[in-house]
């Protein structure tokens, strides 16, 4: 992966501290590597999941999960169902 791989970047890198995600960017640009980073490496493209699937996944990195599945859908990295039934990481 080169520097310009926002899923290798070290600012990415830096948000974490022993695995755990310490804090979610304010910034706009810096928050949406860490969602492509967060998207691509705990969700598979084609697979559906459950919002449970989903949290569980999120609350390996971070506690506010649910602040993260919101990012993730706005920010168009994950597609949900309109009953929030079913969510799935939206292709590459």
């Amino acid at each position: 992966m080169t520097d310009h791989d926002p899923h290798s970047s070290s600012a990415v890198s830096a948000l974490f501290s022993g695995g755990r995600l310490t804090a979610v960017p304010r910034k706009t640009a810096r928050r949406e590597q860490l969602l492509t980073h967060l998207a691509v490496t705990l969700f598979e493209t084609g697979r559906s999941y459950s919002e449970r699937e989903v949290n569980e996944a999120l609350l390996t990195v971070h506690d506010d999960c649910s602040a993260l599945r919101r990012y993730l859908v706005t920010g168009g990295l994950l597609s949900r169902t309109r009953d929030g039934s079913s969510y799935r990481r939206v292709a590459d």
